[in-house]
């Protein structure tokens, strides 16, 4: 079983989590999946905390929000507490969000409600924040009508 884990750690990096559910999956015994989760743990093999970094760090860069990057690291069954620090590791969220807004929308802020509010979900469906939204779409259009 030892060998399963390595091999899968080989092609590419897992949560402690994910992989003791792949090793489960593949008919591996719990107890002994989690002596060789503890082991590859100790000698660094497998490090949640440097998935979580590295993680958010590939999810940023494809333009993902911090909120969503959250729910997908909680959905591979890291902490909340591993979660934050991997998230204050990442980009500043504002201007990822205001880059990301601009990049599929264009430099101009938007002038009506309803093209507002389309540029608000697509950021919302990113995974960014209220604040990082308001942020990206610029001044509020209330104060000029």
């Amino acid at each position: 079983m030892r060998a399963a884990a390595v091999a899968l750690l080989t092609r590419r990096d897992f949560s402690s989590a994910a992989l003791g559910e792949r090793l489960r999956r593949q008919g591996f015994d719990t107890a002994l999946v989690a002596s060789v989760l503890t082991d590859l743990s100790a000698e660094r093999a497998l490090d949640d905390e440097r998935y979580a970094r590295n993680f958010v760090a590939y999810h940023a860069e494809r333009g993902q929000g911090p909120v969503r990057i959250a729910a997908d690291l909680a959905a591979q069954g890291l902490s909340g507490e591993q979660i934050e620090v991997a998230l204050a590791t990442g980009p500043d969220w504002t201007v990822l969000a205001r880059r990301v807004r601009v990049r599929k929308f264009g430099a101009d802020e938007p002038e009506s409600w309803t093209e507002r509010s389309r540029q608000a979900r697509f950021l919302q469906y990113r995974g960014f924040s209220s604040d990082h939204i308001r942020s990206a779409l610029g001044p509020d259009a209330t104060a000029e009508e």
